[in-house]
């Protein structure tokens, strides 16, 4: 059985539940959503559950999303990770790309940004076309 064939799961990490609940309700359709409020909580759910792609606030309590993402690339290579952040300069996005980020979202980020972004992620990490057109339509 494949990925593909049992979903993949989307961890999504941001302290703020009203945009974490906006990513939600366009991203649940098509992955197995694992919620953080905390970059910690990111890290400890990653121990527990499988995660094929992460979205991570940078600026959250305990951990950072670089921070976070540090971690979980660790644990999970080949899995992409996308920052987000509403302060995304040269400096953060040198230090996610060393991080092996996928890449860095500025907030606000559009519906168009975010599916695009998933969707070219998962068609890169995974060569999974499908799951990148059921996101784009």
């Amino acid at each position: 059985m494949t990925i593909a064939s049992q979903q993949y799961q989307l961890l999504l990490a941001d302290d703020d539940v009203v945009f974490r609940e906006t990513l939600y309700l366009i991203l649940e359709p098509h992955f197995v959503l694992i919620e953080a409020s905390s970059g910690a909580e990111a890290v400890e759910l990653s121990e527990r559950h499988r995660i094929d792609i992460a979205l991570l606030d940078m600026h959250m309590p305990q951990l950072t999303g670089l921070e976070a993402l540090r971690v979980l690339k660790a644990v999970y290579a080949v899995a992409p990770c996308i920052l987000i952040t509403a302060d995304a300069t040269d400096e953060l996005r040198r230090n996610a790309a060393e991080a092996d980020a996928f890449t860095v979202l500025p907030k606000p980020v559009t519906r168009r940004e975010l599916v695009t972004t998933v969707s070219s992620a998962m068609e890169e990490c995974y060569d999974d076309a499908d799951i990148a057109a059921s996101l784009l339509n």
